[in-house]
């Protein structure tokens, strides 16, 4: 069965990358899903129907793509692993099982509090 779009409510369709990025020639046969009422999508991993993560509207998109930029800056830059970056926001985003600690599964409040615990790191780690 499709993502449920956690907006309105309704079934989600499955699109092809033409319909979400019809300028970009290379994502053209990727499969999303999508909420035409709403224009919350999310992609599949490749040759799957598995969604990567939730339907999200633009502003939480904008949301999931900074965080992930802080939060990959963290372990490329050496200050944590990636493993350990994602147990802390496990224990201080108070989330029950790590496999639910997925960027792509974050609403805009769980991306904007990880933001504000990422960014003190980063700030604790450079003084």
């Amino acid at each position: 069965m499709n993502p449920i779009c956690p907006y309105c409510k309704r079934v989600s369709e499955t699109v092809s990358g033409e319909v979400i990025y019809p300028h970009m020639p290379e994502l053209r046969n990727k499969t999303f899903y999508l909420c035409s009422k709403c224009m919350a999508y999310v992609g599949c991993h490749p040759g799957t129907g598995r969604p990567l993560g939730s339907l999200a509207n633009a502003e939480t998109r904008k949301a999931r793509l900074r965080l992930h930029f802080i939060f990959d800056s963290i372990w490329k830059k050496g200050i944590m692993s990636r493993k350990n970056a994602y147990k802390m926001l496990v224990d201080k985003l108070g989330i029950k099982k790590k496999v639910d600690c997925h960027i792509g599964l974050f609403d805009i409040n769980t991306c904007i509090k990880a933001e504000e615990i990422l960014t003190n790191l980063i700030i604790e780690e450079t003084w």
